[in-house]
């Protein structure tokens, strides 16, 4: 009975389903470290100085090396610049020739002629007003300094007179370094070498300018065959920008220069102070470096009527020099630039004086003008009337405007 219980106990088994225990999943995560350990490490206060602090060292590194390549190929890159300035400054009458059916390689010659006219006339006027004189100028002006710190001796806190001749010294060998350490300026006076490096410049400098003339739209066209999309359109921004701002900045500056030359020369022709042209001629030129060519010229010409006229011409000339200045600064500088041009006196300031470290005279006026086409290209960075962000307004300022 009891091995047939068994056997009928076994076949009920066998026939009922069989239950298969699984074992449940296991509920442990596998932990992963944390991705966002290292971005939290570069979000916080010190991470985003040391974001910025390396982008500020990419930034001046490959600002220098561009630097230093420019004055390696001072000889190549100096010219095109120059030819760039000049064809973007005589853009308007080779439009005005083409407009007429002129053949481009015609209208290009007519243009080039007209500016080597230009140019050989400025060097005459020089010459023959300046050059001829300059040893007369130099010696009245001298005269002027040594009676004005002689004056200055005689006030109870002036200065001795080894630190007025220390300050003179200091002054002749700063504007002495000035006047020769331009790339090119100095090159002419080291040797026959430099010499050749000007003269293949300025070869240089007529041909690119022939060939922006011709082709200057085509080649501009061939530049931006690289990019696509939002960077073409910024490209093309970026390049009817600078050739505006060249061109607008280049023919205000010549514009504001005559003025403040012949308000000057009358002033003194009224005023019977000798050198008058050659004064006039001085202020002209040095009126292309803006702040400082402006106070260089009205110091000299009120040193000459200093020591021909006495002292109320020299004060009237100072008066004349200011008046000049403030009417060509408040009237006819926005007229003839247009406010878009104005640039802070510091950021002038700072450029003249990189400027010049860099090339000397040369460095000094052309700082300005580049100056004023980067801060033209970064108002157009984003858009026609949309700066970079960082440069756009703020809805404060916005506010203030209004």
């Amino acid at each position: 009975m009891a091995r047939s219980a068994r056997r009928a106990a076994r076949r009920r088994a066998e026939s009922e389903p069989v239950a298969i225990i699984v074992p449940e999943a296991s509920s442990a995560v596998t932990v992963e470290p944390d991705s966002t350990s290292a971005s939290r490490a570069w979000a916080d206060g010190f991470g985003l100085v040391a974001t910025r602090s390396l982008q500020i060292i990419i930034v001046v590194v490959l600002a220098a090396g561009l630097v230093f390549g420019l004055r390696a190929l001072t000889t190549v890159a100096i010219p095109i610049l120059l030819a760039l300035i000049f064809a973007s400054t005589f853009a308007p009458v080779t439009r005005w020739l083409r407009g007429r059916r002129v053949p481009p390689a015609l209208a290009a010659v007519i243009v080039l002629l007209g500016i080597l006219l230009i140019f050989a006339g400025v060097a005459w006027l020089v010459a023959w007003a300046v050059y001829d004189q300059w040893d007369e100028l130099r010696e009245q002006a001298l005269a002027g300094f040594t009676q004005l710190t002689e004056w200055v001796q005689t006030l109870p806190f002036a200065p001795s007179a080894e630190q007025l001749q220390e300050w003179q010294a200091n002054i002749v060998s700063f504007l002495t370094e000035f006047l020769t350490s331009s790339q090119f300026g100095s090159g002419a006076i080291a040797g026959v070498s430099a010499v050749a490096n000007f003269l293949t410049g300025f070869v240089l400098l007529i041909v690119v300018l022939f060939f922006f003339l011709k082709d200057g739209p085509a080649i501009w066209q061939f530049v931006l065959r690289p990019f696509h999309g939002e960077g073409r359109a910024r490209a093309e921004r970026i390049g009817r920008t600078t050739v505006v701002t060249f061109g607008s900045y280049v023919r205000g500056t010549a514009t504001v220069a005559a003025a403040d030359a012949i308000g000057i020369f009358i002033g003194l022709v009224i005023l019977q102070v000798p050198l008058a042209l050659p004064l006039g001629v001085v202020v002209f030129l040095l009126s292309f470096i803006p702040l400082v060519g402006a106070v260089v010229a009205g110091i000299l010409a009120a040193l000459v009527a200093l020591v021909t006229q006495g002292w109320v011409a020299a004060l009237i000339v100072v008066g004349i020099v200011v008046l000049v200045n403030q009417l060509e600064g408040n009237f006819l500088q926005p007229v003839v630039m247009g406010r878009a041009l104005k640039l802070h006196a510091l950021v002038i300031l700072l450029a003249l004086t990189i400027g010049t470290v860099l090339a000397g005279i040369l460095g000094a006026v052309l700082a300005v003008p580049l100056a004023a086409a980067a801060w033209g290209i970064v108002k157009v960075w984003d858009g026609p009337d949309l700066p970079a962000r960082w440069a756009r307004p703020t809805a404060v300022e916005l506010a203030a405007k209004d």
